[in-house]
């Protein structure tokens, strides 16, 4: 049994324009703080083809979403959505699918004991993608598709999503405000876009919102997970934890003022690999979000892994 690393081409050709802070450069910086030795156990896999991705798409957006998005995507140069910080460029559709195929792919060899868990390196990013609207650099949510797909595909109901970015995953919240069976937790800088994720947002009591001040460090960010969201996700007992690994809230980043740093990644991964050894049989699925300091992701993203890795051993 060993962790899968999910990567490929496609996802370096969605083109975010100069000047960008989603970029392709990203993924290359999580390939290259990958290839060292420490990491040859790792299973490497390209995104699958597969024929269901739009009705897996559906199964958390509305058709008009999808049908807005492929009319809007340009053969040539670019296009905006909403309001400008959401670009679609011309293999723009072909990554985002590809993106919703990888968690797909991850949940069938998950839950199937072909692996104990996953990381996707995959682009656009997806957790501010709503039912009805792509933003916030977000097309489809990827993992709020992974959730439905594994309750619809598996013999499992209850899937809890850990999101730890240092942006709000509103799209994910909507995806679930109101079902009781996906447990959605965030921790988040407030204020920051997207505006969103009061501790009062609470849905049918399976949303928890914790969130961060500007300068906060590791140390209270452990505490307050500690004291506030695992409680509450041991008591949900998950059948599978995925997680909205986004790392824009390392001290370097420069989209937050977050003060993570590399070893708060560690344990707040293995924190959640003891979640899920207690109630889902280690089961675990990844998802790339934010990070925008491109060494201070490289490295980050090595350190979630190696936990990844090491509770597989």
């Amino acid at each position: 049994m060993t962790t899968l690393y999910y990567s490929d081409a496609v996802f370096l050709q969605h083109d975010t324009g100069l000047g960008h802070p989603e970029t392709a450069a990203r993924l290359t910086a999580i390939d290259k703080a990958l290839a060292g030795d420490k990491f040859k156990k790792l299973q490497r896999l390209n995104a699958p083809e597969r024929e269901d991705t739009e009705k897996n798409i559906r199964l958390i957006h509305h058709q008009e979403l999808l049908d807005n998005i492929l009319s809007t995507v340009p053969k040539n140069d670019y296009a905006v959505l909403d309001g400008g910080d959401t670009i679609l460029s011309p293999h723009s559709v072909e990554a985002a699918f590809k993106a919703v195929n990888t968690v797909c792919d991850a949940v069938d060899k998950v839950l199937n004991k072909k692996a104990n868990n996953a990381f996707c390196a995959i682009r656009p990013p997806g957790h501010h993608a709503t039912p009805e609207q792509a933003m916030g650099f977000c097309l489809f949510n990827n993992i709020a598709i992974a959730a439905e797909y594994a309750r619809k595909h598996y013999s499992i109901q209850k899937v809890a999503i850990v999101d730890f970015d240092v942006h709000h995953g509103n799209g994910t919240q909507a995806a679930f405000y109101n079902n009781p069976l996906v447990f959605y937790a965030s921790s988040h800088e407030m204020p920051n876009f997207p505006h969103t994720g009061y501790p009062q947002e609470t849905g049918v009591g399976n949303i928890v919102n914790v969130p961060l001040h500007s300068g906060e460090k590791g140390e209270s960010v452990r505490k307050k997970y500690s004291d506030i969201i695992f409680p509450v996700l041991r008591a949900f007992k998950p059948e599978l934890l995925l997680i909205s690994a986004g790392f824009d809230a390392h001290k370097d980043d420069p989209l937050a003022s977050i003060m993570l740093i590399e070893d708060d990644y560690r344990w707040l991964t293995q924190q959640l690999m003891k979640i899920a050894g207690e109630f889902c049989e280690g089961r675990v699925i990844s998802a790339l979000e934010g990070g925008y300091n491109l060494d201070a992701l490289g490295s980050s993203v090595a350190t979630h892994v190696d936990a990844l890795m090491t509770s597989s051993a």
